[in-house]
């Protein structure tokens, strides 16, 4: 699908067809491109676009490119980010000359947003230079607000990892396994949007070298080095909530391990307070012939309350020594 956008009293305007409108159209936005449609806007834009599979290139010199006097970046973005699972796909920018050319597969929210505001209010997008700013700002804000979501569940987490639990071990076990799967979903998102702001780091310091060469506006180069700040800054931020959620990881890890030795510590009690009453009826029920107590009448009540207070004693000393 090809929308084609068209500067109309210094908004942007939908126009209806890009054939059409050739000559006024500055911004066209592909997505999910069909063969035809890819023969369409290279054939309007005079130069070759990449394919999903060089989009989809590791390499920064497959990602940041200039070909034909056109100048080709991309950028992973995330999309389905209400979601814990965003979809991660890669974004190229085209611009050449006074016009702009995004290919996508996938839709980020900001490719929603940014052309309804363009079209409501005078932002200046008025060429693929500005346009293009425009919409990194979109993509820019739209990642702050994920990491600020990201942040705010962080906090529930930690909340819910060192609050009190529940006195039932089979609830505090659920409660643990839920809990390493949100710290897991988490950590996915913060990764994530971490990798897509380091895309979007490099294509920022791409573009500040292309706005020297073409020699684009002061205020153009000054918003790019904004966009550029903005970028590095949640980098930061979002490195900083993967280490918080490694700390969390590692709290719930704990947390868990202490629930562990405390059965693991009820057992070996047991097991200490119960070995003396067992081996006094085990001394007791031996089957020789002469045993002292074998015909005294006190002899029953004698050895069970030697059974009695040899486990007493046992669970006093723990108790005094503060293990219990």
């Amino acid at each position: 699908m090809i929308k084609a956008f068209v500067v109309d009293n210094d908004r942007l305007r939908l126009a209806d067809d890009l054939v059409a409108n050739g000559d006024q159209v500055v911004w066209a936005d592909l997505l999910n491109p069909t063969k035809e449609e890819e023969t369409t806007i290279e054939t309007w834009l005079g130069v070759a676009i990449p394919t999903r599979e060089e989009m989809e290139e590791i390499e920064i010199s497959s990602r940041l490119y200039i070909e034909d006097g056109a100048y080709f970046m991309t950028a992973t973005l995330p999309a389905q980010t209400e979601i814990d699972d965003p979809l991660m796909s890669p974004v190229t920018f085209v611009l050449a000359g006074p016009r702009l050319v995004t290919i996508r597969y996938h839709e980020p929210k900001a490719f929603k947003t940014f052309p309804l505001r363009a079209e409501k209010v005078a932002t200046g997008c008025t060429t693929g230079n500005t346009i293009l700013i425009g919409l990194l700002e979109a993509i820019v804000d739209r990642l702050a607000d994920i990491l600020e979501r990201a942040g705010r569940d962080i906090e529930t987490i930690s909340s819910d990892i060192f609050e009190a639990r529940s006195t039932k071990v089979n609830k505090r076990n659920r409660d643990f396994q839920e809990l390493l799967k949100a710290i897991g979903r988490k950590e996915d998102i913060a990764s994530s949007i971490r990798d897509s702001l380091i895309s979007l780091q490099r294509l920022t310091g791409f573009l500040a070298h292309v706005a020297t060469q073409i020699k684009m506006s002061k205020d153009v180069r000054a918003r790019i080095k904004t966009v550029s700040r903005d970028v590095l800054s949640l980098a930061d931020h979002a490195t900083f909530l993967s280490q918080k959620i490694s700390f969390l990881l590692d709290a719930t890890l704990g947390m868990i391990s202490i629930e562990q030795n405390a059965i693991i510590k009820i057992f070996s009690v047991a097991a200490v307070i119960f070995l003396p009453p067992t081996l006094v009826a085990s001394i007791y029920g031996m089957n020789f012939d002469v045993i002292p107590e074998l015909k005294w009448e006190l002899g029953y009540p004698f050895a069970i309350g030697l059974m009695i207070l040899s486990a007493i004693l046992p669970f006093w000393y723990f108790r005094r020594r503060g293990w219990l």
